[in-house]
C-alpha cells in the first residue's frame, strides 16, 4: 500500500510541475488596444505628421493613455521628452508650401519645429533595459487627403499601451522602456534622439523591439527580422507558443534578393548603428502602404490582437532569456 501511496505522490508532484511549467495565457483588453488605435488614426490627429497639431494632440494622447495605466514616465520632465529639429531644403514645402513648380526653396527662411517622443519605464530587477518602439508620426495631410496611418503606425503605438499594460502587474527582470517615437517618416529623429538623450545609461540596453506595421497581413503571417545580424535571439522566438499566426524570420539578409531588406527601414536602425541588438516585427507593404486608404477600416482586428499577443510572449521570453544570458 505505502508502494502505491508513493507512486501516486510522484505522479501527482510531477503534474503539478508540468502545470507551473505551462506559460500563462497572453490575454489583453482587446476592446482597449482598438479603441487607441481608432483614435489615434482619426481624421482629428490630421495625419500625425511632425511638427504639426495633429502630432501634439497624439503625444498628449498617447501620454495621458500611459499616465492612466500607472506606468511612470522615464524623465523627471515627464513623458514627453521634447526635441527641436529645423526644417531645410525639400522638407520646407511641409511648412511652406510651394504651388508653382517654378518656384524654388531659395527664399524660405529655416524653420525649426519642435518635436516629442513619449516615453516611460516599468522598473525591473535589474537595470538592464528592453526598449521597446514603435513611432507615432505619420505623412499629415497631403492635396487636402489625410493620411491616417492605421497600420503605419497607429498599429504599433497603441500595441505599446497594450503591452505596457500588460507588464504593470508583473515583476520583469529587466527595466521595460516604452517609447512612442517621433519622426521615424523624416529618418527617425526620434529614436535618435532617444539615444543620445536616454534615461539610463544605454550601455544597459540589451534589446530594441520595434513595431511598425502590425495590423493586417491577410495571410495571417507576421516577420520577425534581425536574426541575421543577432542570430543568437532566435531561441526565444522558436519557443513562442502561440499558434494563432504565422511567425515567419527573414527580411534581414543582404544577399537575399527574393525579401526587402528591412534592417534600415524604421527606428530598430537607430540601435543597430550603436551596435545595440533589435528585433523588427511588421508586416509586408499591402496596397494601402503610404496612402490615405491606410485607415482603421482596413485594420484586419483578429489578426491585430494575435499580433499584439503573439509580441508579448516575444518580450516575456526574451525577459527571461537574456538575463540568463548574463
Amino acid at each position: 500500500m505505502k508502494k502505491y501511496l508513493f507512486l501516486f505522490s510522484c505522479i501527482a508532484l510531477v503534474l503539478a510541475c508540468k502545470t507551473q511549467l505551462i506559460p500563462e495565457t497572453v490575454s489583453i483588453n482587446e476592446d482597449k488596444l482598438l479603441y487607441n488605435l481608432k483614435v489615434i488614426s482619426h481624421d482629428s490627429m490630421q495625419g500625425r505628421f511632425f511638427g504639426t497639431e495633429g502630432n501634439y494632440k497624439t503625444q498628449q494622447f498617447v501620454a495621458d493613455q500611459f499616465k492612466a495605466l500607472g506606468i511612470a514616465p522615464a524623465f523627471a520632465s515627464g513623458s514627453i521628452q521634447q526635441f527641436p529639429y529645423t526644417f531645410k531644403g525639400k522638407f520646407r514645402q511641409r511648412i511652406y508650401p510651394i504651388t508653382n513648380p517654378a518656384e524654388d526653396y531659395s527664399n524660405v527662411p529655416d524653420t525649426t519645429v519642435t518635436g516629442g517622443n513619449v516615453v516611460t519605464m516599468i522598473k525591473g530587477k535589474s537595470d538592464k533595459a528592453i526598449v521597446i518602439t514603435a513611432h507615432l508620426d505619420h505623412l499629415g495631410i497631403k492635396n487636402g487627403e489625410i493620411f491616417n496611418g492605421a497600420d503605419d503606425d497607429a498599429s504599433g503605438t497603441a500595441a505599446l499601451l497594450a503591452i505596457a499594460d500588460h507588464f504593470k502587474t508583473k515583476s520583469p527582470k529587466h527595466t521595460l522602456i516604452f517609447a512612442a517615437v517621433d519622426a521615424e517618416e523624416i529618418g527617425s529623429l526620434g529614436a535618435d534622439n532617444l539615444l543620445n538623450n536616454f534615461p539610463t545609461a544605454i550601455e544597459n540596453i540589451a534589446l530594441n523591439i520595434n513595431m511598425d506595421m502590425i495590423g493586417r497581413n491577410d495571410a495571417f503571417q507576421l516577420y520577425a527580422a534581425g536574426l541575421y545580424h543577432y542570430p543568437h535571439l532566435r531561441q526565444p522566438l522558436d519557443n513562442i507558443k502561440s499558434t494563432k499566426i504565422e511567425l515567419l524570420y527573414g527580411h534581414d539578409d543582404p544577399n537575399d534578393e527574393a525579401k526587402a531588406d528591412w534592417t534600415f527601414s524604421s527606428d530598430h536602425r537607430i540601435f543597430h548603428k550603436k551596435q545595440i541588438p533589435f528585433i523588427y516585427f511588421g508586416v509586408e507593404d499591402h496596397k494601402d502602404y503610404h496612402r490615405p486608404t491606410d485607415t482603421y477600416e482596413q485594420i484586419n482586428k483578429t489578426f491585430y490582437i494575435s499580433a499584439v499577443e503573439l509580441i508579448i510572449e516575444a518580450i516575456e521570453n526574451y525577459d527571461s532569456f537574456l538575463m540568463d544570458e548574463v
